[in-house]
Order: structure tokens, then sequence, then C-alpha cells
């Protein structure tokens, strides 16, 4: 029995499962599926006007692209459109029992005049127009009965009829071919077939199309491959691609303008064969293709290749810079890193380490022990290194050796002048050393543990900067064995950032976030925004800070639309952009993983999450594209939009004035977006903002006159013209200079019959204003004397008050002069008393009696109170009889509102005394115990 060594059996599984499928890269291709052009699946024919607008017979009508919109028009009789051929300003078409052309009109579309309805008659029934070709004066309509001559200047029809169905008619650069089954090959001569070739060949074989050379005839078969016709002698021409074609059948070829063939086949896609017969690319359904069966093959202008498919249509882009590698497997996964290598592409993904020869179609290869993430590769001297998930692997000899297992790598730095190596973990920056030739893990740096993708050492190397992105930028100094780090400081500006990077270019650190490109000042150790590389990062732009330095010296930044890479000036040492039109959507780059190695000098790789492509500089070039309005439609408010001409200045009425405008570029790269730019004179003087946004609307515009002007650019490069529309916006019939002088008339009338009746008016109002005025006067008058009169009462009432003042003053002072005789009447009094009674004192006394005599001054007082306030003491008597007169003359001291104690000595009682009279005298008056004696005499 054998034995069998299990070790060495799962190495050659996985060295088998290693090569990968055939690794051919590609010129882009565009897909158009018919979700996007709105029409049927299959396209059986293709052809392109002089503006580069390009017309597919498609199953649903006349298929038109313009770069920028599609539009059908449905056939005549509503059934298949089988060709198209566009001659000068004409779209010819052949569909079920019908052919003519399609004129554009003045509006920007196309309106289709028959011309099988002249020879009605002569069609066969269930005839179908399956070819159109135009050669010199004539246009030739092929179906598989006949061939339909039309002669543009006498507007006449010739017929050819052959005995048996034709298969198809080709067109060289002198004649025009046609096959006859089971006849063989022909050419039209004056109208008539004239037999080239009865070979069996042609007779057995299905004549695909005829190609012309210097030499002479190519024909390609369906089945059999390529043959010349030179003279009368026929033989084989030998291609690569015989032995994969000998399995399928060919449908559809044709001659590229640099000799190449493209050749389209019912089930295996396209293959694109030198003039050689080698072949340049197989593309089919698995490796790019929407579908296999090519119905339709067509070169443009552009040298982009069309293909009208069975399900939907696709264009090639074979001239493009770009060739692109689509892992459709997914074996090899998506790119993070590339390097050259020793004349070997190396490829880090996903997946892990893989190889293959540079320059060469090979497989890639899968080197065993790196399954796995790879984040970078890395040369130096003559090593290679491979960050890893798993750790740092040497390769030697496309084997791995890994010398560090701890932690995942991000990335390696050298330091100049040592023998070490710093590289980026998970949990910081570990040392490598070269031992004796050997790289070897030395030490981790201690005192720094987080994750350090990007890091760079300051121009001493002795400071390390690190960005991370969830906490932002550190800083520390590094002692001089590269063991420990010191001084750890996070920086506060700039702030950390979704995707941002760090990276050493020109001796001088970068970070770039969503808010620009900052450069490290060494001088102040702060970062400062620099203006020229921050201009490119605008906030609708901005999708990764990642930026990569080649080994050119040029600096790489990726954003939503393009990729811009700077190199420095040779003569000012200036930073120089450059941009390259590639927008990351085409690209499928992983955001902020985006990875660009250089190949040579002009070629480089970049890495894509489905594969990878390459691009050369040198072949990066724009040719001058024309930019052109389509069609301008015009709408009433809430009313369907109509099309109207776009070649005279327009006249739109002035409920017309809400109006969409359509522009593009016939530009098919899959790599180029076209930018516009636009202003409308009369309603903004400045160009608006640069967009891809193919169309305009202006809504509610003015009546008055527009000029309407849209550029384009593609990358920085604007193109030379410009297309320009003018139209005005007329004004409403009540806007007319008519109308206007109907109103100015109108005005003179309504300012005289307004002007007479304010005179009328005004002189009433005059008179009116008079006899207001006068009585107005008379109310003035009256108005002033009663404020004359209401003076005099004023003047009366301060006059009463003086008065009050005075009575009450003069009582006071009688009441003084009693109360000071009583007290020098008392003394003498007590003098007497003692026993000293002279009769001078007697006599003293008795002049002091008689001086005091309350009934003088109530007299006195009296008539004083009724000066000041007549009538007040009859009033009161009248309306309280009972009152004596002492009640009354303590009313008239209530009056002036004297006090108990003050009116006591003027009644020559007590205050008690005054007190109970007060009492009686509220009894006589019949007062409420509410109300007060003293406010009811004021109030009287």
């Amino acid at each position: 029995m054998f034995k069998i060594n299990f070790s060495k059996l799962l190495l050659l599984i996985l060295l088998v499962n290693g090569f990968l499928s055939f690794s051919q890269e590609l010129p882009p291709i565009i897909k158009y599926s018919p979700n996007i052009y709105n029409a049927g699946n299959q396209n059986w024919m293709v052809s392109q006007d002089k503006n580069h607008i390009l017309y597919f017979a498609n199953n649903e009508g006349l298929l038109e692209y313009n770069g920028t919109v599609w539009t059908l028009y449905k056939s005549l009789n509503e059934t298949i459109i089988r060709s198209v051929k566009a001659i000068d300003d004409l779209i010819y078409t052949g569909s079920y029992m019908e052919f003519g052309y399609w004129k554009r009109m003045t509006n920007g579309r196309l309106t289709y005049f028959s011309l099988s309805n002249k020879i009605k008659d002569k069609i066969i029934d269930d005839e179908q127009f399956w070819n159109i070709l135009n050669f010199d004066k004539w246009v030739v309509f092929q179906s598989l009965n006949r061939i339909y001559i039309y002669d543009l200047e006498s507007k006449n029809f010739k017929i050819i009829t052959p005995k048996n169905s034709i298969t198809k008619i080709f067109k060289t650069e002198s004649a025009i071919y046609f096959q006859v089954i089971n006849e063989g090959l022909f050419e039209i001569e004056n109208g008539k077939s004239q037999l080239v070739s009865e070979d069996l060949i042609f007779k057995n074989n299905r004549i695909v199309n005829v190609f012309q050379d210097e030499s002479g005839l190519i024909i390609h078969t369906q089945t059999n491959g390529f043959y010349r016709l030179i003279k009368n002698s026929i033989s084989k021409f030998v291609t690569s691609a015989d032995s994969e074609l000998i399995n399928t059948s060919i449908y559809s070829s044709y001659q590229l303008n640099n000799g190449n063939f493209a050749v389209g086949t019912i089930s295996d896609g396209i293959f694109i064969i030198s003039k050689y017969g080698k072949i340049e690319y197989h593309i089919s359904q698995t490796n790019g293709l929407s579908n296999n069966t090519v119905l339709s093959l067509l070169e443009d202008f552009d040298k982009n290749l069309w293909i009208g498919l069975d399900n939907g249509i696709n264009c090639i882009n074979l001239q493009s810079p770009v060739k692109s590698y689509s892992d459709e497997s997914g074996k090899l996964g998506t790119v993070y890193a590339s390097v050259l290598y020793q004349g070997k592409l190396y490829v880090g993904t996903n997946q892990g380490l893989f190889y293959k020869a540079n320059n060469s179609k090979d497989s890639f290869q899968f080197i065993y022990g790196t399954k796995g993430q790879v984040w970078s590769l890395f040369v130096n001297g003559d090593t290679l290194f491979c960050g890893h998930d798993s750790g740092t692997f040497v390769i030697e000899s496309n084997i791995a050796k890994c010398i560090f297992n701890q932690s995942g790598t991000w990335k390696f730095q050298t330091i100049p002048n040592k023998n070490l190596l710093l590289q980026g973990n998970y949990y910081g920056i570990s040392v490598l050393e070269n031992n004796n030739g050997q790289w070897v893990f030395r030490n981790k740096i201690a005192g720094f543990g987080y994750s350090s993708k990007y890091f760079e050492l300051s121009s001493s190397n002795h400071e390390i900067y690190v960005s991370h992105e969830y906490k932002g930028i550190f800083k520390f100094t590094i002692d001089n064995n590269f063991t420990k780090a010191e001084k750890i400081i996070k920086l506060n500006s700039p702030p950390k950032g979704k995707n941002a990077s760090l990276i050493k270019y020109n001796n001088a650190i970068y970070y770039t976030y969503k808010e620009g490109v900052f450069k490290l000042n060494n001088k102040n150790q702060t970062f400062e925004k620099d203006s020229l590389l921050s201009n490119i990062l605008t906030k609708d732009e901005y999708t990764s800070g990642k930026m990569i330095v080649d080994k050119s010296n040029k600096i790489w930044f990726f954003s939503k639309n393009y990729i811009y890479y700077f190199y420095r000036n040779k003569l000012n040492y200036k930073l120089k952009q450059n941009t390259i039109p590639i927008p990351s959507k085409f690209t499928n780059s992983l955001t902020g993983y985006e990875n660009i190695s250089q190949l040579n000098n002009s070629e480089y790789f970049i890495g894509t999450t489905d594969g990878y492509y390459t691009i050369n500089l040198n072949d990066l070039s724009f040719k001058n594209y024309t930019v052109f309005i389509s069609t301008i439609s015009v709408n009433k408010l809430n009313e369907k939009s109509n099309d109207i001409s776009i070649q005279d200045v327009g006249e739109l009425h002035y409920d017309e004035n809400n109006i969409a405008i359509n522009y593009s570029v016939a530009e098919f790269n899959k790599y180029i977006n076209a930018e516009y730019q636009y202003k409308l004179e009369g309603f903004q003087e400045n160009w608006s903002q640069w967009s891809t946004k193919s169309s305009i609307n202006f809504k509610n515009l003015s009546p008055g006159d527009y000029k309407f002007i849209v550029r384009s650019k593609i990358a920085n490069s604007n193109l030379e013209n410009s297309a320009v529309y003018k139209f005005t916006i007329l004004k409403p019939w009540y806007f007319t200079n008519l109308a206007l002088f109907i109103y100015f008339l109108g005005l003179l009338y309504l300012a005289f019959f307004i002007n007479k009746r304010y005179k009328s008016y005004y002189t009433k109002q005059k008179t009116k204003l008079i006899e207001e005025n006068n009585l107005l006067l008379e109310i003035k008058e009256l108005e002033n004397e009663q404020q004359l009169m209401k003076l005099r009462n004023d003047q009366l009432s301060l006059d009463v008050d003086a008065k009050n003042k005075e009575l009450a003053f003069s009582t006071m002072s009688l009441i003084k002069k009693d109360e000071l005789l009583t007290l020098i009447k008392d003394d003498l009094k007590k003098t007497t008393d003692e026993g000293n009674k002279s009769m001078s004192i007697k006599s003293v006394i008795s002049t002091i009696t008689k001086n005091i005599n309350n009934e003088d001054s109530w007299n006195i007082f009296k008539d004083a109170f009724d000066t000041v306030d007549k009538d007040f003491l009859k009033k009161l008597k009248t309306m309280h009889p009972l009152l004596t007169p002492n009640d009354l003359r303590l009313c008239a001291y209530l009056r002036l509102n004297l006090s108990s104690k003050e009116i006591a000595p003027l009644l020559n009682i007590s205050v008690r005394s005054v007190e109970i009279k007060r009492y009686r005298l509220r009894k006589k008056m019949n007062l409420n115990h509410e109300n007060g004696l003293a406010e009811y005499i004021l109030s009287v």
C-alpha cells in the first residue's frame, strides 16, 4: 500500500487552489441594461451620426443616445426595427415591410418619413429589412429576399432579386458584396449582381462580414473563421482564436480602425483579434459583458466599441488609458496593497497575498501561509515585508516567513542611518532589527499602546506623530534606543476625523481629514492648513483623507469625483496639481483604504473592492468634445410641456415662462464625467457652479430678452465651444405698446376727470371749512369764557381759603389772648387770696374780666365767619331748627376743623364738656353712628 503524506497533499491542494483564473486586464466596459435605456432587450444594429449621437435598431423602435439621455422613437407600424444607418443628416431604418428615414426637426426631435410607401406594391409580403448600407449616392436596403437600391439624387429605386435567399450585404472601401445561399459571393455593379466566387467555402459557409486590405478581401465565416480571397485564390487566415471559436457560432464582426477585428459570438461574448491573428481580448459574461450573445458591433469616432447584445448594450473603451481586472470569482478579494518587487506584481487582499509576473496574462498565485487580511506591502532594500492581520511576514522566493505574530501590523517606516524598522501595530509601535541579514522582532516601544495605523517620524527622528481615527493625533518623544515613549501628548488641533490619515512628504508631515489638509510647522510644532492641497477636498468632494506618496515623489489624494496627484515643480519647487477624472463610484475603491502603487514611470496600479485597475498617465489625454443643446421644452402652469425649436430665436407667450433646457457632451468614456456650467443673461449674470447635471429648469420667468449659455469641461480642461440659445418671453397683451398707449390715454382722461372732481370737491370743502372754522371760533370763545369763569371761581375759592385761614388764625389769636388773660387773672387772684388785696390789683382783675368776654369774641368771630362762609349758619339752622345759638357756635368751630381741645377755651368750658356738647349735637341732628359729626358739618 502507498503511504500518503497528508501534509504534502494539503500543500498540493492549496497550491492548486492558489492559482486563480486567467488574469486578463481589460479596457473599461460600460453596461446599459434595458432598465437604463427603457427599451427592448435586443439591439440588432448600431450607427453613429456626424454629431457623435448613437442610434440602435431596437425591438421597441429607434433608440437614440446623446451621451446623457436615451430617447426611444416608436416605429411607424410598431414592429421591430432591424437595421439603422446614419447618413449625413438623416437616420435610415428598416423594419417589417417598411423602410425610410428619420429627420431631426427644429425642436431637436426626430420625425419619420417613409420611402417604402413609394414602392409599396413591389414589397414582398412578410419582408423584413435587416441591413442598410450607403455607397456614394446610393442607400442600399437589404431584406432576406431582395436588395433595394435608392438613388439619393433621382429618388428612384433599383431592385435586385436573386433566386435564393440573401444572407447579408457587405461594404468595403470600393464595393458592395452580398452572399446568396448555395450560390456564392456576389458584387453589385451598375445596379446589377455580378458573381465574385462560387467556391464551396462561400456556398456552404454563411459569411458574417467581408473586409478589404491592400492584398485583397478578408472573408469572415460563421463557423470556419477567416479566409483570404486574392484575385481568385482562396486561403485560410489562421488566428489564435480559431480553436476557441470552433465550438461557437459567429453572429457579427467588425474591423476596427487599427486593423484589428472584433468578433461577436452567439454564446461566448466577444473576441478582439489583432490584424495578425493574435487574441488581444476575450470578453464574455464571466468577465465583464452583460450578455454572451453579440448581435451588432460598431466602432465610434472616439474608437469605443459599441456592442448590441441580446439583452442590453455595452460600450468598451478600447483606447482608454485605464485597464481593469474584475475578480468575478471572489478568489482574489478586495485589494488593500500592491507592490512591484523583483519583476513580480504582489497584491495584498482580504484573502491573503498573491503574485504574478508583471506585464503578463498569467494567473495570480497565492502565497501559502498568508491567508487572511493583508494591510500593507513594503520593500526595504532587497526585502519585501507584508503587514498582515496575523503580524509581519518577510517574503523570500514567494514563501512567507512570519517574523512577528504578537499583533496585527498596519505599516512600516524606516529609521534613517539605523539598521532598524518601525512597524505600526494594533497595540502600538514595535521595532524590527536586521541581524546578519535576517530581520527579527527586537522590542515593542513601551508606554504607548494605541493602534498606530498611520505614524511618522519627525525630522529630528526622536519625535513620533500617530494618527488615531477615533482619538486624534498623538505626539511623543522616543529614547535613542527606540525602546520607550515619553512625553506623550494628545493634540487638540486638528481634531480627529473619519478616514483621516497622516504621511510625510518632502520632509514635512501632513494630516488630512474632512476639513482639509494640514501641514506640521516644525518651528512652533503645530499643524497649519495648507490652502493649495485643501482646495481639492471640499465638503461635497471629501470621501477619504488617505494620502499616498509614490516612488517618483508624487503625493496622491482621492475624492468623490477625482483622483489628484501633486508633484514638486523643478523650477520653483512649488507643488503642481494634476487631476484624473475617475469618480469613486466607478472604481469601487474601499473608502479609507484606497491604494495605489507605481509600476513604471507612467503606469500605476490601483486596488478596488473587486480587483484592480491600471492607468497610464502618459495616455491620459482628453479630446476637445463639443457641448450642444439637445432639446428645449416650455409649458404653461400645470400644463404639459411642449418641445420648441432649438435652432431659431425663441418667442414665447407670456404664460409659457417655464422653460427646461437639456444639453449634453457626446462622450462615452466610463471614467470621464463631463461637468457643465451655465448662465441665463437677463436673469442671472454669474456662471453657475460646475455640475454633472445635464439639464436646467427656469420657472416663472418675467417678460424680456434672454440668452442662455452653457459650457462644459472634462477633468480640468474646458471645452472650446459653448452652446447658446436666445429667446424672448413676450409681454401679455395688457402690457403691449398699444395697451400701454390706451392706458396712457385712459390715465389722461382719468387725471382730467379727477382734477375736475377735485376742484368741485375742493370748493365745497372750502365753504364747509369756512363754516366749520366760524363755528369753531364761536365754540372757542365760549370755551374761553368758561375758562375765564373757571379761573374766577378758582380765584374765589382761593380767596375763601385765604379768609378761612385768616378766620382760623384770628380765632386762634382770640383763644390765645383769652388763655393769657385767664392765666394772668388766676395769678392775680392767688395774690389777692394771699392777703395782698390792693385796689390796684382788683382794678386789673376787673379790666381783664371785661376783656375776657366770650360774647364779644363770638360776635367778632361770627361776623368774620359769615363773611367767609355765607349762609352756613342759616342753612344749618334751616336743616336743624332745634339747634340753639351755642349749638350753632359749636358747629361753626367744627366747620373750621377745630379740635375739642381748641374749642374748650372758646366756649370757656372743659374738654369733657365739649365732648358732651358734641354728643348732644349729634342727637339733635339725628346722625347715624357711622357718620362723623365733623365730616357731616364740613359737607354741608
